[in-house]
């Protein structure tokens, strides 16, 4: 695969950002690219990143390089700061961002397909929320998403003890009071999309039972399942940490709707060709 760290302007954002992707690399005989690859469409997966992280931390603390390669998969990890995926109220508007320009951008940029079948997006703790989102949001867009200790109950977690975090919270969302019940909660877009006539993409979620945010999962699941929602959930031993989400995202994309990509082995057979006398 191909590792691309891509700089660009924004003009949603109005200021330059960062993507990480990694790409498929094109089957080639004797130095020359197969023509059928050469305009072939990539399925593509949005990862994203938790609060702490940035674009590169997918790449830098997993091993996703070698996981995404026998799918022939592309992998998109964006920049989004610590915004939540969502148009801040004294902040930038990563939402807009992250759901409208950046898809067009990339597939501007890459041989990515548009095609809702395969369009995939995962994310870890913050990552997992803005997953979720997606997927609730523009179900016409994305086939499947998966959320890694996710930060699902985004109602509970804004409204925390610490003042500080109240204080950031509210330059992310605004009024938190108004919280419950907007598009920024994911319960309630749950709810909305079940009552509507649409395919809700399939969804993967996961958590470790001695996670801090266990039981915000555990309320979303619940909460998904009542409402039929076509969820995966899986749970077993795992913190909060790398070493759980390295072990996950291979289950993420083996639970993916994506064949992998077989490749035929080409063997020249060497042949030895008599000196001229």
């Amino acid at each position: 695969m191909a590792l691309i760290h891509c700089d660009f302007y924004s003009e949603v954002l109005g200021m330059c950002t960062s993507i990480c992707a990694l790409l498929p690399q094109p089957r080639s005989i004797n130095g020359q690219i197969e023509e059928s690859s050469i305009d072939q469409k990539y399925p593509v997966l949005y990862l994203l990143h938790g609060i702490l992280d940035d674009h590169t931390s997918w790449q830098r603390n997993t091993s996703i390089e070698s996981y995404a390669e026998p799918l022939g998969l592309a992998v998109i990890m964006p920049a989004v700061q610590r915004s939540f995926y969502t148009d801040m109220a004294y902040g930038y508007k990563y939402w807009t961002y992250l759901s409208e320009e950046l898809p067009t951008l990339v597939q501007s940029f890459f041989h990515i397909s548009s095609k809702r079948e395969d369009n995939f997006v995962a994310g870890l703790s913050m990552g997992g929320y803005g997953a979720f989102k997606l997927a609730l949001r523009h179900p016409a867009r994305y086939a499947a998403a998966a959320s890694l200790s996710g930060g699902l109950d985004i109602v509970s977690i804004a409204k925390g003890e610490d003042e500080a975090w109240q204080r950031e919270m509210e330059s992310v969302f605004g009024n938190l009071n108004q919280l419950e019940g907007s598009e920024n909660d994911l319960f309630h877009l749950a709810k909305v999309i079940s009552e509507q006539d649409v395919d809700c993409p399939f969804l993967y979620q996961c958590c470790g039972i001695e996670d801090f945010i266990y039981q915000d999962n555990l309320r979303f699941r619940d909460h998904a399942l009542s409402l039929n929602l076509p969820l995966t959930y899986e749970e077993g031993p795992g913190y909060h940490e790398w070493r759980y989400w390295d072990q996950q995202i291979q289950r993420v994309l083996e639970w993916l709707p994506v064949r992998p990509v077989t490749k035929d082995i080409l063997f020249v057979p060497y042949i030895e060709v008599p000196e001229t006398p």
